[in-house]
Parts: structure tokens; sequence; C-alpha cells
């Protein structure tokens, strides 16, 4: 079970032990709280800054 914090947080409480799915899905929960919480890597960020820029120089303008 999860209760929100503020800012999108949440509390991730301990599943019962008698219940394997209720385990699985608390631990796969945390494991995606994880990861959303890690940074996006700089070289990631660069190239989607390349591919936006060419993306913007290939379509035409629509004010012309």
């Amino acid at each position: 079970m999860t209760d929100k914090l503020g800012a999108g947080r949440e509390i991730v409480r301990p599943a019962r032990t008698d219940n394997p799915n209720a385990q699985i899905a608390t631990k796969l929960r945390a494991l995606y709280l994880s990861v959303q919480e890690e940074a996006i890597p700089d070289r990631f960020l660069d190239l989607l800054e390349k591919l936006d820029a060419v993306e913007r120089r290939s379509m035409p303008d629509v004010a012309k």
C-alpha cells in the first residue's frame, strides 16, 4: 500500500508477507520510484538537443 506525499512522492509500505503478489507489487513500485528519481545523463540530453535542432531545420517555416 502507498500513501501520497507532497510533490508526487509516495511512501511505500511493506507488503504483507503472506501475499506474494503484494510483495512483487511493492518491490516493482520501489524500483520504479528509484528509477524515476535518477538524473538524465548529460550525453542523452545532448543527443535530444541535437535531434530537436535537426527537426527544427527540416520543418518548413509556416510563416512564409
